[in-house]
């Protein structure tokens, strides 16, 4: 199938309309326009909009807004017998506990480092490392650390813009790590109100835990009414797991 024209970006252009993003029936669903700069204002701007990069090396900025769009709704989160049996043994046992932004840098790292699946490599290239390291010194970027006995054995980062929360990536060094950095979250978001958390796109893993897809539409609504509220205070208090357990 013929790919539609791809609108290309120069430094100083704002990002189109997402409804101009590539449709279902094209090569590359979702995907929205191709270069400008890769830098913590523009990443800012791209989330404000519903938009994210998403290219391997030697491609150029790609920036993507799906529709359908992969969504976890706090109140929809699955802990599931065998993960609420992790989560209350990592609860209990000395030693074991969730950090939040005390290791941003390391877990962009691992992250990069764990190839998301069906890809041989990473998404997450130099340039976008060091832009996303720039947003969580501004406070717009967080990680969510699962450590052990002082190791950081898995964890997560995410964009917040108010109460606005986009999933990015994950990584686990243990059975469950992130899967107990992704329930610290929904904790910490249900604590705040926070309704969704994006997941850009669709996986059966995200899917088995509760996440799914809505139209675009939707999830901008919300979105844009969570980034009018106040940022959350991000960090983590262990009553927080009271939300789900």
């Amino acid at each position: 199938m013929q790919a539609p024209p791809l609108i290309w970006l120069e430094a100083d252009d704002d990002f189109p309309p997402v409804d101009l993003a590539w449709g279902e029936d094209s090569p590359m669903p979702g995907l929205l326009a191709a270069g400008g700069v890769l830098d913590a204002p523009h990443l800012q701007a791209a989330y404000q909009r519903g938009i994210f990069p998403w290219f391997s090396p030697g491609q150029p900025n790609l920036w993507w807004s799906p529709d359908p769009r992969m969504v976890l709704k706090t109140s929809d989160f699955r802990l599931h017998p065998s993960l609420r049996k992790t989560v209350r043994k990592f609860i209990r046992m000395p030693g074991y506990e969730v950090r939040i932004d005390t290791s941003f840098r390391q877990v962009i790292t691992h992250c990069a480092n764990t190839p998301r699946a069906g890809q041989n490599g990473t998404w997450i290239v130099p340039e976008i490392l060091e832009a996303y390291c720039d947003l969580h010194a501004q406070g717009l970027a967080h990680s969510v650390e699962t450590w052990v006995n002082n190791q950081l054995v898995g964890g997560l980062y995410c964009i917040a813009l108010g109460q606005a929360v986009y999933g990015e990536s994950m990584f686990a060094h243990a059975t469950d790590a992130s899967k107990v950095a992704l329930a610290a979250l929904v904790g910490l978001c249900r604590h705040h109100g926070a309704t969704q958390i994006d997941c850009q796109q669709a996986t059966a893993h995200l899917a088995s835990l509760g996440a799914r897809e809505q139209p675009r539409a939707d999830f901008l609504a919300e979105a844009a009414r969570q980034q009018q509220h106040p940022a959350m205070d991000w960090n983590f208090r262990p009553v927080y797991w009271d939300t789900l357990c």
